[in-house]
């Protein structure tokens, strides 16, 4: 049976007047991600466009589809690799039957990606399964249809976690997330807020142990690695070469870090296909790169004797940590960002100089693109309210 006939042979289940008739929008929004949806707007419109909400989340995901990959694919690899270095020959835990049949090598690509599928999937679908929930719970409520929206957060939400994160963990951040995040303020394009970040910000505050630290980027029990940028908030570049760590093995992503943010290249793949299709702002993301550089050719320039991250140059902050998936998918929330032109380029700067200042200069958390986005999401109206107030002096001066 076809994906097409079992939603063929449900429908009358879930739509409207059926006995599930209160998850029909989350049938809804399952069908209309995988099929053309039939409905068209009715009523009286003044904008026509191919281009709807729908497809426009539609594209983020597909956007993340070489993440997702790279996140099972190096998961997998680094607890192989960790495996091979204790000597151990398998894993005490579920995951170790369907490992019996792919074993443990790092030298063996499926086994790489089906052991890294096995810590991915279950973070996936516990955020998708109780951040579903909370959804379905609120457009009842509220009587109003399930949008694709959420399929978006769950997968970015998912991406940054550290791949050995408790699931009770993964449940309670993306509750927080879908609830405070978005929906008290009314769903979605009403938050002000990015909800992945705002889960996984509550996280850090709530349960620090379970996100920082060397003992949560490799799903092996008994091992800790540290993440290149940890490694650098206390040793500089130097630190890093010592650790065997190289620019370019930075930039593919094989290295210890959250699921999805350790390449870069991935994380590019999936921004040249957004700017393709226009879905994200080229403003911000530009401007989160030039704030980014500006800022730390500064420090460079100012230097330090105390501090070696002051001497860490802008090409390894694009690579380190977050700050290339939060560039691409976090900050070009068209929801939380800025709106104006104008106001893109100031806000995209804001991140990418908090970021640097975040890293640089503040030792107790190396990581800052996370709170320097959910910071600049807070100034964005502002810097809106600013740039068409300018607009409109302007205005005023030319037609007096």
């Amino acid at each position: 049976m076809s994906a097409r006939d079992l939603l063929d042979s449900i429908e009358p289940h879930f739509t409207k007047g059926g006995k599930l008739e209160k998850y029909y929008g989350l049938y809804e929004m399952v069908d209309t991600f995988i099929y053309t949806p039939s409905d068209v707007t009715r009523g009286t419109t003044h904008v026509r466009d191919g281009v709807d909400l729908k497809r426009t989340m539609t594209f983020v995901v597909i956007a993340t589809l070489f993440c997702v990959l790279m996140a099972m694919y190096n998961t997998g690899y680094q607890a192989n690799h960790a495996m091979e270095l204790m000597k151990l020959d398998k894993i005490d835990n579920w995951r170790s039957i369907p490992m019996m049949i792919f074993g443990y090598s790092t030298m063996n690509p499926l086994s790489n990606m089906v052991h890294g599928a096995l810590y991915f999937l279950p973070i996936y679908l516990v955020t998708l399964a109780v951040g579903g929930v909370w959804e379905v719970l609120f457009a009842t409520v509220r009587g109003h249809e399930v949008n694709e929206g959420f399929l978006v957060s769950s997968m970015l939400y998912t991406l940054i976690m550290p791949p050995d994160m408790p699931l009770w963990q993964v449940a309670l951040g993306i509750s927080f997330g879908i609830v405070i995040g978005k929906e008290v303020f009314g769903g979605t394009g009403k938050n002000f807020l990015n909800p992945a970040l705002t889960g996984r910000a509550f996280l850090y505050f709530a349960y620090p142990a379970s996100m920082t630290g060397d003992s949560i980027w490799v799903a092996v029990d008994g091992y800790t690695a540290a993440t290149p940028l940890g490694i650098a908030a206390t040793g500089g570049i130097e630190a890093i070469h010592a650790a065997n760590y190289s620019w370019m093995q930075s930039f593919l992503g094989f290295e210890p870090g959250c699921l999805g943010e350790t390449s870069t290249l991935a994380i590019l793949i999936g921004a040249a296909f957004l700017l393709y299709t226009r879905v994200a702002s080229y403003r911000i993301m530009g401007g989160v790169f030039a704030g980014m550089v500006a800022t730390s050719l500064l420090f460079n320039i100012i230097g330090s004797d105390t501090n070696p991250m002051f001497a860490i140059p802008w090409y390894w902050h694009l690579t380190l940590g977050g700050f290339a998936f939060g560039m691409v998918y976090m900050a070009t929330d068209p929801v939380s960002a800025a709106m104006t032109d104008t106001g893109r380029w100031v806000f995209g700067g804001l991140v990418g100089l908090m970021t640097v200042l975040i890293r640089v200069v503040n030792p107790a958390f190396p990581e800052g693109i996370m709170l320097a986005i959910l910071f600049s999401n807070m100034f964005a109206p502002t810097i809106d309210y600013f740039v068409i107030q300018a607009n409109i002096r302007r205005r005023m001066k030319r037609h007096a």
